[in-house]
């Protein structure tokens, strides 16, 4: 039980610290972040690991050591995965300790902020309006107190608490101010039960994610029946079974694209690390996917293209006979939480004329408006004057003129005496005087908005404020469509589909209530869009939860930034270009090297294939494919997944690759068995006839990285120019395979032996076929490429060509800039 004592002045230091020492603390893991346990054994134990560890034992006892250099993949991937992924964790770890917003509570009977993970059961915890609650407990004090639980319940009305009444972690405060003493903490808390397993750090759980995996699974599925067709064929051939198990491990390891899972793990790390260097904590991996995805960028006028404070421009007094500015310094000053109307209008009105205040009902974005009841001083409200005030009223139509010019117009208006005891029912107002606020557009915001035009993403301006402002500040940021706000009192509710169609002609929206907000997400949606929704308060909760990516402003409610996939900790929109195309970059690039992977994967399973049917030698050893796929896929596929990008991703990314990697990896098997069969037709030397075969599967592979890696030639600002390290990695892995084959030491090693005339240029000419098919199924995978997602019509001032390419395979995005840098 709650004592009478305790529940004024909270908990005393010395049972602060007993609780501690007891562990009744909200001791909670890290949303964004997993142990450094969790993170060596995801690395070390996998599927990938587990399989290559057994063929590289069986190579060592019953093969040669130079067989099993393959087994090193197993050390790099752990190693190289563990790194990558504690530096991000760290970053992740860093940047959430400077995101955290700090908990009020009361203890030896003074106010102090502590972090959330510092509440104790029993502590007096503090609210006011956008405070999210982070432990379970129950009322203590309540003035005017609301608060939202449909993230927990899916009632979408604020509730009404009182003292006594109990509260539940994981709803947030949406008007007024009040308290409560924490009755469950830590693990116990309902939000934490809910969410424990849902919230756990989770590398990739995305459609990329999900394409990969089937990869995976469908790759195991074959290993076992392809491993015994292949031994099975090779001891027909009255081959020992050292040599039998050779051949089939060769086989088996090709197959499997152990370096896939690595490059995505290591490309989502390392966006996540250079996004942290912008002061932009990444709350949920799978986020970097939706950045790439998005074609819809929905943005909250006020702190996201205006700054968070105001500045009081001027009080039109309506009433002469009405104690204006004493009731605006009163309203102001008896707000115990103020919101920034409410601290703009205090820097003016700093002296408190001393008014009683005797009941009051605070803002919130529902009612558009606040009021307070004073004694011997009547009832006074400020608010949105097409709500407060009737058409034809003294300063109806001033308010209206005043809007239309960017500023932020509130009337101050006289009510009823006990009026406020009705907040549904107001009653007759008496108009006194129309306050306006002056609005800080954020300099960044038109070289950010320019940004989004150039990459056909299109921009929605939703805000709670009067449409003609919020009109004239889109048009003064040169927004297409800003000069034809709705006013979204006129929308209709119940209506997704013609909710859609006026959201897909139309960009600036004012009156939008937080219920509106959450309708928008979901018809936009409806349409097939990819639906970012940026805001800082906590009427922007709700659709943040329901857009595919929230991202919150760090000076933001504590329930937004909660809610919010990404959180800009230092406000800058300018930063949100960086987001967007970190996104892109790391989609773009997975999906190139999946590319890679995955044609080795298929040539691997052909050849294969045709082995154990015709029943020949396998046309190379694990040294070999060590090799080849060293220089075309392990040491190209590191610069390519960090390499810069500006692709929009799309859905499918399953379909693509395999569009790519299936003809792609036919080709490189036919030719490479060719080149093979024809030696040893020709020669009953193994090592001739596989040297042959290797050079033509390095060719045709090769030339797979050649296509991949584009483009070598990128528009900038000032013209065209050659990508040189683009250039220089395709031309080095060239020179190092040639070196690799002229070196005494590497021939033995690797088991090569070039010098026949006839067979080299053979294996070379078949290579140089096998490139040649390879180009025309580029071409024809461009040409047949399926259609691009519905995206919204784009806006007359969009620059046209800024559409990337979709496929993966190396196209430029035109449209001005260096590629992968934000342009505009």
């Amino acid at each position: 039980m709650v004592s009478r004592g305790q529940t004024r002045t909270g908990l005393t230091s010395a049972e602060v610290t007993r609780r501690v020492a007891a562990g009744q603390v909200n001791d909670l893991p890290r949303r964004s972040s997993r142990s450094y346990g969790a993170i060596v054994r995801a690395n070390v134990f996998t599927l990938f690991n587990a399989v290559i560890g057994v063929l590289w034992v069986l190579i060592l006892v019953f093969g040669a050591w130079q067989d099993s250099l393959f087994g090193l993949i197993i050390v790099a991937n752990t190693g190289i995965g563990i790194v990558q992924e504690v530096r991000a964790k760290r970053t992740l770890d860093r940047l959430a300790v400077v995101g955290e917003v700090p908990v009020r509570v009361r203890r030896d009977d003074t106010e102090r902020e502590i972090p959330p993970r510092e509440v104790v059961l029993g502590d007096l915890v503090l609210l006011g309006p956008g405070d999210r609650l982070l432990v379970d407990g129950e009322v203590t004090s309540s003035h005017g107190l609301e608060i939202d639980e449909s993230l927990l319940t899916g009632e979408a009305d604020p509730v009404h608490k009182q003292p006594g009444a109990s509260v539940l972690s994981g709803s947030f405060v949406v008007a007024g101010v009040g308290g409560y003493i924490a009755t469950k903490v830590g693990r116990d808390a309902y939000a934490a039960r809910l969410s424990e397993e849902a919230s756990r750090f989770s590398l990739a759980h995305s459609e990329l994610r999900d394409g990969v995996n089937k990869f995976i699974k469908y790759i195991t599925w074959l290993v076992i029946p392809i491993g015994l067709l292949l031994i099975y064929s090779q001891l027909r051939r009255d081959t020992t079974f050292s040599e039998a198990l050779t051949s089939a491990v060769a086989g088996i390891v090709t197959m499997i694209p152990e370096g896939l899972v690595l490059m995505t793990s290591i490309a989502f790390a390392v966006g996540v690390i250079r996004l942290g260097r912008r002061k932009c904590l990444i709350q949920e991996l799978p986020a970097i996917e939706g950045l790439a995805r998005v074609d819809v960028l929905c943005l909250d006028k006020t702190g996201t293209l205006t700054a968070g404070g105001m500045d009081l421009s001027e009080v039109i007094v309506l009433d002469d006979r009405l104690p204006v500015h004493d009731a605006l310094a009163a309203l102001a000053n008896a707000d115990p939480r103020p919101n920034a109307t409410a601290l703009a209008v205090r820097a003016r009105y700093d002296d408190s004329p001393g008014w009683i205040a005797r009941a009051s009902v605070p803002f919130s974005s529902a009612r558009k408006w606040s009021g307070t009841e004073f004694e011997t001083h009547g009832a006074w409200v400020l608010g949105a004057p097409d709500i407060l005030l009737e058409p034809g009223t003294p300063g109806y139509g001033a308010a209206a003129d005043l809007a239309t010019t960017g500023l932020r117009v509130l009337a101050l208006c006289r009510a009823d005496d006990g009026a406020l005891a009705r907040p549904d029912e107001l009653g007759p107002l008496s108009a006194a005087a129309l306050v306006t606020l002056s609005q800080r557009i954020r300099p960044e915001a038109p070289e950010t908005l320019a940004y989004f035009a150039k990459q056909n993403v299109t921009l929605k301006i939703i805000s709670g404020d009067n449409p003609e402002s919020v009109a004239a500040i889109a048009t003064s940021l040169n927004i297409p469509g800003g000069d034809r706000a709705i006013d979204a009192r006129t929308l209709p509710e119940d209506d997704q589909h013609k909710l859609a169609e006026i959201l897909e002609t139309h960009t600036v929206f004012g009156r939008v209530s937080p219920q509106q907000k959450r309708l928008f997400v979901s018809a936009l949606q409806s349409r097939g869009h990819t639906v970012a929704m940026t805001g800082d308060g906590v009427n922007d909760v709700l659709a943040l939860k329901d857009a595919d990516l929230g991202v919150a402003m760090g000076s933001g409610s504590g329930a937004t930034k909660a809610v919010a996939q990404v959180v800009l900790l230092d406000d800058s929109f300018a930063t949100l270009p960086h987001v967007v195309g970190e996104g892109r970059r790391v989609l773009a690039n997975i999906e190139r090297v999946s590319n890679l992977f995955l044609t080795k994967t298929f040539y691997a399973i052909v050849l294969s294939l045709l082995t154990g049917v015709v029943g020949l030698a396998f046309p190379f050893a694990p040294r070999h494919s060590t090799l080849v796929n060293a220089f075309t896929i392990g040491i190209p596929a590191f610069f390519l997944a960090l390499a810069p990008c500006v692709e929009r991703s799309r859905p499918g990314f399953v379909r693509r690759v395999l569009r790519f990697a299936v003809p792609a990896g036919v080709t490189c098997a036919l030719a490479t068995f060719g080149s093979f069969a024809l030696a040893h037709v020709y020669s009953p030397d193994l090592t001739l006839a596989r040297t042959a075969g290797v050079i033509t599967l390095f060719v045709a592979s090769w030339w797979v990285l050649v296509l991949i890696a584009r483009p070598y030639v990128e528009t900038t600002p000032s013209g065209r120019a050659v990508t040189w390290w683009r250039v220089a990695l395709v031309a080095s892995m060239a020179g190092l395979f040639m070196l690799a084959m002229a070196l005494p030491f590497t021939r033995d090693l690797f088991a090569l032996q070039p010098g026949d005339v006839v067979n080299d240029l053979t294996a070379l000419g078949l290579g140089i076929v096998a490139a040649g098919v390879l180009t025309a199924v580029v071409a024809l995978v461009r040409n047949h490429r399926r259609p691009a997602e519905p995206t919204a019509p784009p806006a007359p001032a969009v620059s046209p060509g800024a559409q990337a390419a979709p496929d993966g395979l190396g196209r430029r995005t035109e449209g001005g800039g260096r590629q992968g840098e934000p342009r505009g």
